[in-house]
């Protein structure tokens, strides 16, 4: 009774979320057709209710960590929860800037389950990139990667150096993809395809599969995917 209770709640909530409008800063480095595909809201696998308790249990996460923080002398909060200044390609909202007297640092927090910490021995590419762009819009040098093992509740952290070529590259990209989603042209597959881990994740894998391996028409593509529909 009540698992079908709590299930509904996440269900319907990722089911009535609005369109996306804008990029977030938590795709960068992410697959542009898979940006596109979630843009032009195409047919997608679900996710499953517990999945989605994920992104609540990373908020309790976050808590768990900034309680601390907040009641410390020996690290100072500037501000927590704080959204990148107002632009146009990407919006964002990173966990905190602190300060320890001397020095401005962006703080980005991450949970991941033992298996993936225990063997974590640099930062994930992808959490980098991300806290490179908050570097950039906060214009503030350094960032601070803080793991946390929600099983033990283990923790591991990396200092992130601004890198403005890297940010450059980043926003180009994001630039283009803006341009294509707007043209409806799909973009390519990435070059990796289809043995990168976001492909084994992907909720559009049987969309790409569809499609062609390098750019095509949106129109074209949504007529493969109803000849698709048709068949199953």
């Amino acid at each position: 009774m009540l698992k079908e209770i709590i299930d509904k709640f996440y269900l319907d909530k990722e089911k009535f979320k609005k369109d996306q409008t804008s990029f977030y800063i938590s795709e960068a480095g992410r697959c542009p057709r898979q940006i596109f595909l979630k843009f032009k809201n195409a047919p997608r696998k679900e996710f499953e209710a517990s999945f989605l308790r994920l992104f609540d249990h990373g908020e309790h996460m976050h808590r768990l960590i900034m309680k601390p923080l907040l009641s410390t002398r020996d690290i100072h909060v500037v501000a927590s929860e704080v959204d990148i200044p107002p632009q146009e390609i990407v919006r964002g909202r990173a966990d905190a800037v602190l300060s320890d007297g001397k020095e401005l640092y962006v703080l980005d927090i991450k949970s991941m389950n033992s298996m993936v910490f225990r063997t974590l021995e640099v930062p994930k590419e992808e959490n980098v990139l991300q806290l490179q762009l908050y570097l950039h819009f906060f214009k503030i040098p350094k960032g601070l990667l803080l793991y946390v093992d929600k099983d033990r509740l283990g923790l591991k952290e990396f200092i992130v150096t601004y890198d403005p070529k890297v940010c450059e590259s980043l926003i180009s990209g994001l630039t283009i993809l803006k341009k294509q989603i707007g043209e409806n042209i799909v973009p390519t597959r990435m070059p990796t395809y289809p043995s990168n881990w976001q492909c084994r994740y992907c909720q559009y894998k049987e969309v790409c599969k569809v499609g062609e391996p390098g750019e095509m028409k949106w129109e074209k593509l949504k007529e493969k995917i109803e000849s698709l529909a048709k068949e199953g």
